[in-house]
């Protein structure tokens, strides 16, 4: 029985053996797949390590944290492969320990003298064999805990791969990035090049068309100097020329004034030897009568006269102005609705000059001085003509609405007009271009002017009634007398005798004697017969400033004769 139970108790032990040696066999198996898993890997591992060295050299950094781990792996698996050889040798000890047993157990029968020390032997090999299955339990384990940090440290690995693959792509696409922006940067920089040559290219030709203005505008500035040099040297010489002919054609119309005013001084001599007879008649034949009143006024043989000495038809239609000449050549300017001026000599009532222009508007004003007659219509202009030759020598343009009213003025070398504009303008006839010089503004229309002995203030008379005084040199109003008449003033005439008086008809029907110095009026004259029917109405006054013409008054005493 105890050697049967030896037996089975050795059986036991060589099965357990066995079954053990089969773990070992498997283990050693499964770490040599280990191994060749790892042997692989090492290959792989050597492949990335001579990829990543040849790439070291620009990109170590990124790269240190795997070489380490990859170090670190190698030397776990050639601790793991020592170990895997040490079991390998303990199992061929286990192994041939076994044999040995075997062959003790079968020559057990043969040998009985043996049996204790076999047992003693197979007790120690028992105790033995535990303790090296426990080592080799231990050993699996540790191997199994190396085997599973090996594969984590794989997966990591792996992963390191994968995340050092996708940098790889990363950079390989930052790199052609790179590229393409260097390749873009190459093409604009040779852009730039391109076109700072084109910039230093029009940069010298603008250089060139700077030059060539500067030498066109160096050139122009030398030819308008000419030009100006030749502009004046010809304007000099015309002044010149012009200055000569006005001082001859002035010493003509002084000779000329000259004749005529010894015929009129001669005339006059006649007239008034004549008069004082007709004077002396008068006084005879009234003193016969009974008659108290002298009828000669004034002390320089004006008189008041009793029948016409010519009756002229001088238009076909109404007479809108008359003047007399007071430069004393006996003539008198008519101006009409029907567009013409026509001059006429109080010698023998004859006209002697018809002078048109008007367009076909009717005349509004005129006057006459010396050679010189004017005349200003509702073509919105005046003309000048000369008596001598008919013809018109200015066309005076510049007012807005009709012209009312004309005088000359300094010597017939100025002509002041008036219009419905509400202007007053002064203008420059004495060279052969007029010019216009100074403009007066108001606020009413001017129906008449007249201009004082010196030429020097104008006296204008207006729709509202007013009467207004101008400075022909300043340009400006001295003056302004308000409602002197009721519905406008038609007519303004400079005392002959005291510049300081005027005389005005206005619309009212009154004739006024005006005190500029007070703005009053010192008298007043009318008629129930006498009525103002036009905005032209005008009063005339005698040269002794004693008669007023429209219906006669003796100025002295304020009584219609």
């Amino acid at each position: 029985d105890d050697s049967v139970s030896s037996i089975g108790s050795r059986d036991f032990y060589v099965r357990y053996i066995e079954s053990a040696v089969i773990k070992a066999n498997n283990q050693h198996t499964q770490s040599s797949s280990a191994r060749c898993i790892c042997l692989s890997q090492e290959n792989n591992m050597n492949i990335l390590h001579d990829l990543l060295t040849a790439r070291n050299a620009c990109e170590t950094k990124p790269f240190q944290s795997i070489h380490e781990s990859n170090a670190a792996l190698l030397n776990l698996v050639d601790t793991l492969q020592y170990r895997c050889d040490s079991s390998a040798r303990e199992q061929l000890e286990l192994q041939h320990l076994v044999s040995q047993l075997s062959a003790s157990s079968s020559g057990e029968n043969s040998n009985g003298k043996k049996g204790n020390a076999a047992s003693k032997a197979e007790a120690r090999m028992r105790d033995k064999i535990e303790k090296l299955q426990e080592q080799l339990n231990q050993k699996l384990r540790a191997e199994i805990e190396t085997s599973a940090a090996a594969l984590k440290t794989a997966t990591e690995l792996s992963q390191l791969k994968d995340h050092a693959s996708a940098q790889e792509a990363t950079i390989a696409n930052l790199r052609d990035v790179n590229n393409r922006d260097e390749n873009t940067i190459t093409n604009l920089t040779t852009q730039l090049a391109e076109a700072q040559n084109h910039s230093r290219l029009a940069e010298k030709q603008y250089n060139g068309l700077k030059d060539m203005i500067r030498t066109l505008q160096d050139e122009n500035d030398e030819l308008k100097q000419t030009n100006a040099q030749l502009v004046e040297r010809v304007v000099s010489e015309k002044e010149k020329m012009v200055d000569e002919i006005n001082k001859m054609n002035d010493m003509v119309e002084t000779l000329q004034k000259e004749v005529d005013m010894l015929r009129t001084l001669h005339k006059q001599e006649a007239q008034r030897k004549e008069g004082l007879d007709l004077v002396g008649n008068q006084r005879s034949h009234i003193g016969a009568g009974g008659g108290s009143s002298d009828r000669r006024f004034g002390a320089t043989g004006v008189f008041l006269p009793t029948t016409p000495k010519h009756v002229i038809q001088a238009h076909p239609i109404e007479a809108t102005s008359v003047r007399y000449d007071g430069t004393g050549l006996d003539l008198i300017a008519t101006g009409s609705s029907d567009s013409t001026v026509k001059v006429w000599d109080t010698n023998n009532g004859q006209v002697k000059a018809t002078l048109r222009g008007g367009s076909g508007h009717p005349m509004l004003g005129v006057d006459l001085s010396g050679g010189l007659v004017v005349g200003c219509g509702a073509d919105k202009t005046c003309r000048v003509w000369n008596i001598r030759t008919q013809r018109m020598i200015h066309q005076l343009a510049g007012h807005s609405t009709k012209v009312t009213c004309v005088r000359l003025l300094n010597n017939e070398k100025g002509v002041i007009t008036g219009s419905a504009d509400r202007s007053i303008k002064v203008w420059d006839i004495s060279r052969s271009t007029y010019k216009q010089t100074t403009t007066f503004r108001h606020s009413s229309t001017s129906n008449c002017m007249d201009v004082s002995l010196d030429s020097l203030t104008v006296f204008s008379g207006h729709m509202d009634g007013g009467i207004r005084l101008w400075d022909v040199r300043s340009g400006k109003r001295v003056l302004d007398v308000l409602s002197m008449h009721e519905g406008g003033v038609t007519s303004v005439q400079c005392h002959p005798m005291n510049g300081n008086q005027i005389l005005t008809n206005g619309r009212d029907s009154v004739l006024r004697v005006v005190d500029v110095r007070t703005c009053t009026a010192v008298q007043s004259l009318g008629h129930e017969d006498f009525r103002t029917a036009f905005n032209y109405s005008s009063c005339g006054i005698s040269p002794d400033g004693e008669l007023s013409i429209i219906r006669f008054f003796l100025l002295g005493g304020g009584m219609c004769t």
